[in-house]
């Protein structure tokens, strides 16, 4: 199957591609793009791993599914793209940048200055229909998405894994937990957010003291 994606993770999840899963994911996301609106562009749902090549990852943030809202959704995980208004949750995770690394609150929503140095801003679903939260669940993507971070697993070492919220928690059992570091948190949503379960996790500085610690450049949030 010709799937185009960054030459680095082509080759390490080629034996995905080839997986009645992954052929059945395909005409199922074909499809869509064809019988609806879905989110994000189709040249841009494997913008997570075609900024981030393999042996690049530093770290690894999950979610859930991309934005299902006009224009929002641009193939990593919690990004807007340049002019978009900050969604709730991204507005907290800038906001916990701030109390935790004194980062004053940035203008733009675009991370792919993170994905550039090596953060894989990875959602478990990569596609969805407009307005329909959820709508690409159990398609398929969890497993290939799951076989990512295998991948990361199993070939690197010393990789952050930032894992906010129940659904993305689920995912820290393909990690090798003893070669990496995982952080857990609520959501940076407002309904986990403002019950506490957000605010003060202080996993960017963390993140930062684990690769210096490991003779690697930190992150410039």
């Amino acid at each position: 199957m010709n799937v185009r994606m960054e030459p680095s993770w082509k080759l390490a999840l080629e034996e995905e591609f080839v997986k009645p899963y992954f052929h059945n994911l395909t005409q199922f996301v074909r499809k869509a793009y064809q019988q609806d609106t879905i989110y994000p562009p189709a040249n841009q749902i494997f913008n997570a791993l075609d900024n981030c090549p393999l042996d690049r990852v530093n770290a690894v943030v999950i979610g859930q599914d991309p934005y299902h809202g006009h224009g929002q959704a641009h193939g990593l995980c919690f990004s807007v793209p340049e002019g978009v208004a900050h969604p709730p949750s991204l507005i907290n995770i800038f906001k916990e940048l701030g109390q935790d690394v004194g980062k004053n609150y940035p203008k733009s929503g675009d991370l792919s200055h993170w994905a550039r140095q090596g953060v894989l801003l990875l959602n478990a679903t990569l596609t969805v229909a407009s307005g329909k939260a959820g709508s690409h669940q159990n398609q398929g993507w969890e497993q290939f998405t799951d076989a990512v971070i295998s991948k990361v697993s199993t070939l690197k070492k010393d990789v952050v894994f930032m894992l906010w919220g129940g659904y993305a928690k689920k995912k820290g059992r393909i990690i090798h937990s003893n070669k990496h570091l995982i952080l857990t948190t609520g959501h940076p949503s407002p309904l986990s957010a403002n019950r506490g379960y957000w605010f003060g996790n202080k996993h960017f500085s963390k993140c930062n003291d684990y690769l210096i610690q490991k003779g690697r450049k930190p992150i410039d949030w």
